[in-house]
């Protein structure tokens, strides 16, 4: 089993959210406890952070500028020329201890996204929802019934859509049409009962394999197309989160990871819980995140 590497000390309470950003060649990530996004330049290890007042569970490029985001609040804009975010919808409004959670732009530019309880053991039952939001701003509910989805990808083709629900121990597949947006036929691809911890955060590699984070089981499991494991990788604290293929050749992976959750002496166990790890995938490579077309 290889293992991946210290790369960045951050103590992320919980670390998110790791996406390549193409056109600025810097790579993104969260702090959703901190209500901040981090970025920064691989080749010198310099980054920073923007604090923004809101938990976020995911964001993205915009096209018109900036970024998208999913928060505690609903969704919102950030330009970096604005002093506050431009909120744009709140699906869950009215709900009480929800928040968005992980999600993923598709290859038309539509922002999708989970919801999920917080804390999360106030959801007994999966009542979880997923929606999509259009680049009119539009939101569309797109499914429900789920325990917490998390890591969304889509196959290469862009025929499958994949979707992580940690709390049910399995990555699903839809059926996926690019044109309409619209999916069908959710099943299980993956079942990971016998694994330790729960599937987090979720990547795709241009070979079609999917790299599934563990969080609270140390490790990144890679699942061939049909499901088989085809190997595993450590990580040496037991909070991985989310791992993006990033740099100019796209195969370097890294890796985010949080100390939420550890209590005073697993912290003191795991003292570089919350940094940036990495791990070189050779001839392996993966997409970068698109951008949202609104």
């Amino acid at each position: 089993m290889q293992t991946a590497q210290h790369y960045l000390t951050l103590h992320n309470q919980l670390g998110e959210g790791s996406f390549w950003n193409a056109h600025e060649q810097r790579l993104y990530w969260l702090d959703i406890k901190q209500q901040r996004f981090y970025r920064g330049d691989i080749g010198t290890d310099e980054h920073e952070y923007v604090d923004v007042g809101v938990e976020i569970g995911v964001t993205a490029p915009r096209e018109a500028g900036g970024l998208v985001m999913a928060t505690n609040k609903g969704f919102a804009f950030w330009h970096p020329q604005q002093p506050t975010l431009q909120f744009v919808a709140n699906p869950f409004e009215g709900e009480e201890n929800r928040r968005f959670n992980d999600g993923n732009i598709d290859a038309k530019g539509r922002f999708w996204v989970g919801t999920m309880c917080d804390p999360p053991n106030t959801c007994p039952d999966p009542v979880c929802k997923l929606y999509r939001l259009d680049p009119d701003s539009t939101v569309h509910m797109m499914d429900t019934g789920l325990g917490m989805p998390n890591g969304l990808v889509w196959s290469p083709d862009n025929t499958i859509m994949y979707l992580t629900d940690s709390p049910q121990q399995v990555i699903y597949q839809y059926d996926f049409d690019l044109e309409s947006g619209v999916i069908a036929n959710r099943r299980p691809f993956v079942q990971t009962h016998n694994e330790p911890g729960v599937p987090d955060g979720l990547t795709i590699d241009d070979q079609g394999f999917l790299w599934s984070v563990r969080y609270n089981g140390g490790k990144i499991i890679r699942y061939d197309p049909d499901g088989k494991v085809e190997r595993e990788i450590r990580v040496p604290v037991p909070h991985p989160t989310s791992c993006a293929f990033a740099g100019p050749q796209l195969h370097d992976l890294y890796i985010t990871t949080a100390w939420d959750g550890l209590n005073a002496e697993e912290q003191a166990q795991s003292p570089q819980s919350g940094d940036l790890f990495h791990i070189a995938t050779g001839e392996i490579t993966g997409p970068v995140r698109r951008s949202f077309r609104g």
